[in-house]
């Protein structure tokens, strides 16, 4: 625990992973005289580091003496290195749990605050808006963690932000202990990287950790998980869709409000509604857009936001490629790319955001069911176009479930899938339906990762 003190001095420590977080910790553990090596199976990835003068092997060994070990979040906690380390008694911790403990270390008015979101779905689209909403309050801010910049680079820049917008996967979570953001908010938990975590549980309990003691809850009124992870906090703050209780956030008509906090650079009356934004200010389709909205709306104002920055940070949002993108309408049938959907969650919210629909789906579904994503979404479904490896299971459900839909198979696995995938998909759409690529699943089975997916998606809606 010698990094709680700051003091890194001659320590001997281990870079699990090269990557962009791993690269980072390598090099801010290197300036404060740790002594560091890393380990890397990539090349690829190893190569920037040595020339750098770093030490990288690869092993699943600890090397002798290792008195800490810094894991990216890609390393499952089964990893023998991890395993190593932990029946060494090594404490083990990534990458934001190291920036958090610099900057308690070292930044004498204690840092930026972190304004934190995580979630199985939204993470992204959240932090983005709250990015922008801290922004058009004329705070200096980032957005980090999972998405931006590293968040070692954030708490430790020669110019300190004031507050960050900090998106948090569970896989950075279950390797941090101490953080304890200054708001902090569970979006949703749905099934998700069961392969990873090992159970619903153990995910669930990861994404929980988000709530240390001090933070300020922000729960989805809507999403049981979300509010069962909030319980236990001393202070919490809702939001909805539908018309908010007394603390908390939601819509009322076509408004978005607050009934949770108050701000003294605003006109709020305690106890009353405030007015936030229109939902026309919500520059993006979909009832979970708005409820992201109303989730970065809580965690900004929670930090005295007033209710203008709200409104004009919403309208200056600009929605990450392939989230329900618009990529052309042709002859009457827009083409959407919600490539992120990587998993039910995600593609459920997507496919409710549309009347008639051919849906684009399958991939690698990493132990997640698809039967009741079928079941809701099969009164939408004009047509059904499936790829990837699991597209069994998907074929399975929609037999149960909508029986009478079209559903055409493209068992190519390899990028060049996609030209078949669109080709087909036209054939089923008519004038008004949306050709929606929400896959449901992971992309590796064919493709670099869900953005090149979106990316070949969009070449061919373009020939």
């Amino acid at each position: 625990m010698g990094g709680l003190a700051g003091s890194y001095a001659g320590m001997p420590v281990v870079v699990a992973g090269a990557g962009v977080s791993g690269a980072a910790a390598a090099r801010a553990l290197r300036e404060r005289g740790a002594r560091v090596t890393v380990v890397d199976r990539s090349e690829q990835r190893a190569e920037p580091l040595r020339a750098e003068g770093f030490e990288v092997c690869s092993t699943d060994d600890l090397p002798a003496g290792t008195a800490l070990v810094v894991t990216s979040p890609g390393w499952r906690p089964d990893a023998p290195l991890l395993v190593a380390a932990s029946a060494a008694a090594v404490e083990v911790i990534g990458e934001v749990e190291l920036a958090w403990r610099l900057q308690a270390s070292e930044r004498e008015s204690g840092g930026p605050a972190w304004l934190a979101v995580t979630g199985t779905n939204g993470k992204t689209t959240t932090v983005r808006m709250l990015s922008a909403i801290l922004s058009a309050a004329g705070l200096r801010t980032v957005a980090a963690g999972n998405i931006g910049v590293p968040l070692l680079e954030a708490v430790l820049a020669p110019e300190p932000y004031a507050v960050l917008a900090v998106e948090l996967s569970s896989f950075q979570l279950h390797w941090s202990s101490t953080v304890r953001p200054h708001t902090a908010a569970v979006l949703n938990v749905a099934p998700d990287h069961l392969d990873w975590h090992g159970s619903p549980g153990a995910y669930a309990a990861a994404k929980g950790r988000i709530h240390g003691p001090g933070t300020v809850a922000v729960y989805n009124r809507q999403d049981a998980e979300s509010v069962r992870l909030a319980a236990r906090a001393d202070t919490r703050a809702g939001f909805t869709l539908g018309s908010p209780g007394p603390g908390e956030l939601g819509v009322v008509e076509d408004l978005l409000v607050d009934r949770a906090f108050t701000s003294s650079a605003g006109p709020d009356v305690a106890g009353e509604a405030t007015e936030l934004a229109m939902l026309a200010d919500v520059g993006v389709p979909g009832a979970h857009n708005v409820a992201n909205a109303l989730a970065a709306a809580a965690l900004a104002r929670s930090y005295g936001v007033p209710a203008g920055a709200v409104k004009d940070g919403l309208r200056a949002f600009v929605p990450d490629p392939h989230r329900n993108a618009l990529v052309a309408t042709v002859g009457g049938v827009a083409f959407v790319d919600d490539s992120k959907a990587t998993n039910p969650h995600a593609a459920a919210a997507s496919l409710a955001a549309y009347g008639s629909v051919v849906w684009v789906a399958g991939g690698l579904l990493k132990g997640a069911d698809v039967d009741e994503l079928v079941r809701q979404a099969a009164g939408r479904l004009r047509g059904v176009v499936l790829l990837g490896t699991d597209r069994a299971a998907f074929r399975h459900a929609l037999s149960r479930h909508a029986p009478e839909v079209p559903v055409l198979e493209v068992d190519r696995l390899d990028t060049g899938a996609m030209s078949d995938v669109v080709s087909a998909a036209r054939s089923l759409a008519r004038p008004g339906d949306t050709v929606l690529l929400a896959p449901a699943a992971a992309s590796l089975d064919c493709f670099r990762d869900y953005r090149e997916r979106g990316e070949r998606f969009a070449a061919e809606v373009g020939r």
